[in-house]
């Protein structure tokens, strides 16, 4: 029998992330990047423990637990999915999107070292050509790092998917297994989101609350309850199903949905060389996870 939970999982976590580019987009354009990231993450973990207080499954997890809920929290939502928050700052969502779809490139190269996969001339094509693809996106905009600014947050894009493809690493490599996904969860967004709005505070040059706009505020919550909650119990449940290979290739499917909404919603330039730079890094991660048994093996349609 199919799993079918699983398969839903799949599809929201490639869905609603494929939105969230644009919405970080859209928030940052008047409230402080590190504020979207905490209030988002603490309003998630808010959610979380409601839930948890009325299935009255909240309790505490232990002390080796709660260390490798706050390492996966500080990989994943504080340095990937904050240093990602912040370089839209500067950074469009398509070419945001584009770059964090490399992460199954860096899952790869990460569990070849770590020995959870193995190298081949096939994948090295693949990794090429990702590569590639990371050329054509600066091809006509390399003038542009000339801007502190924006190298600036391409260089934050760059550490995000290296937390995100560490902390999808190590899920897997420790085997972390869990009866209670909801319970993790609040501990990891309220770890994310205190570490954040601490940051907020700190690095905001101008964080005037009566500046943020209706627009950015709604982005803003729609990041906090399915961008996070939804998104990321999606998430966990298929990497206790799946491989992390497996899961992050979900990355190439966000990027086609966040390109096409950054063109027709933010009405951002999408070139000749953007979109082979887009079909160079698909292409890539598609031949270095390609596995014709692989969906076969974990089920998931």
């Amino acid at each position: 029998m199919k799993d079918y939970k699983l398969s839903l999982a799949v599809f929201t976590v490639a869905i609603v992330w494929g939105t969230t580019f644009l919405s970080i987009r859209v928030a940052v354009e008047t409230i402080p990047a590190w504020f979207v990231a905490g209030i988002r993450q603490f309003l998630a973990s808010l959610i979380m423990l409601s839930v948890l207080m009325y299935r009255k499954q909240f309790k505490w997890i232990g002390w080796r637990n709660l260390g490798y809920q706050f390492t996966f929290s500080l990989l994943m939502l504080v340095i990937a999915n904050g240093m990602t928050t912040v370089a839209e700052e500067t950074v469009t969502s398509s070419v945001t999107s584009l770059i964090s779809a490399c992460s199954p490139v860096l899952v790869f190269l990460g569990s070849v070292a770590m020995g959870l996969q193995k190298f081949s001339l096939r994948a090295l094509i693949g990794v090429s050509l990702s590569f590639s693809g990371i050329v054509f996106i600066f091809w006509d905009g390399i003038k542009d790092l000339a801007n502190p600014a924006y190298a600036t947050g391409i260089l934050f894009l760059f550490i995000s998917i290296a937390g995100w493809a560490s902390g999808t690493i190590f899920t897997k490599k420790l085997n972390i297994q869990s009866e209670n996904i909801s319970l993790n969860l609040f501990y990891q967004f309220a770890f994310a989101g205190i570490i954040q709005l601490v940051f907020a505070f700190l690095f905001s040059e101008d964080y005037n609350f009566g500046n943020w706009s209706l627009k950015s505020v709604s982005a803003m919550l729609y990041l906090a309850v399915f961008g996070s909650v939804a998104a990321f119990f999606a998430f966990h449940y298929a990497l206790t199903k799946a491989s992390p290979v497996q899961v992050s290739i979900l990355a190439y499917i966000n990027t086609i949905i966040s390109i096409f909404l950054s063109w027709l919603i933010l009405d951002e330039k999408i070139s000749g060389k953007f979109i082979i730079a887009t079909v160079l890094i698909i292409v890539g991660v598609f031949i270095i996870n390609y596995n014709r048994e692989m969906f076969k093996k974990y089920r998931i349609w």
